[in-house]
C-alpha cells in the first residue's frame, strides 16, 4: 500500500465522507440502519472498531465494524477506485479483527451477496468461509 494512507478510528464526522465512498462503489447497499443517527449510535455501541483509510487529506476507505458481545460484524467495507488493489481494504480488515479480537471475539460475519463474485473473492482471501447464500464467516 502507498504509505501516504493512514488509518484511523471512524468518527461521526466522518459521515458524509463515509456515505459518499459507500455511495460510490459498487455492491455496497445503503439501507435503514444507515442514518447518521444510526450510526452515531453503532459508534458509540462499538468504540474504535470502525475504521477509515485517509490519502491527501480524504477518506479513501472504510470499514464498519462491531459486535453483539458474541460474534463481530463487518459491514460496508468500501475502498476509492484508485486506491484498490494496494492493500487499503485488507489493512482495514486486519485492523477490525484484531480490535475484534482484543474485545474477547472468537468469530465474526460479513454479508456479501451471491451476485457479488469480486467481493465474495475478496473475503475469502481474508480467510472468510461461506455459511449460507449471503454469509461468510472466519474464526478469530
Amino acid at each position: 500500500m502507498a504509505s501516504s494512507v493512514t488509518t484511523r478510528p471512524l468518527e461521526l464526522g466522518d459521515y458524509d465522507a463515509v456515505v459518499a465512498l459507500w455511495r460510490s462503489v459498487e455492491g455496497v447497499e445503503l439501507a435503514e440502519g444507515d442514518a447518521r443517527a444510526d450510526i452515531a449510535a453503532y459508534l458509540e455501541r462499538n468504540p474504535g472498531l470502525s475504521r477509515v483509510a485517509c490519502a491527501e487529506g480524504r477518506i479513501v476507505g472504510a470499514l464498519l465494524c462491531g459486535h453483539d458481545g458474541r460474534r463481530g460484524v463487518l459491514y460496508h467495507l468500501a475502498v476509492a477506485a484508485e486506491r484498490r488493489g494496494r492493500g487499503v481494504g485488507r489493512r482495514l480488515v486486519d485492523e477490525c479483527l484484531a480490535g475484534l479480537r482484543r474485545s474477547g471475539l472468537r468469530r465474526a460475519i460479513i454479508l456479501v451477496a451471491s451476485d457479488n463474485p469480486s467481493g465474495r473473492a475478496f473475503w475469502r482471501s481474508r480467510g472468510f468461509d461461506p455459511i449460507d447464500a449471503g454469509a461468510m464467516g472466519v474464526d478469530l
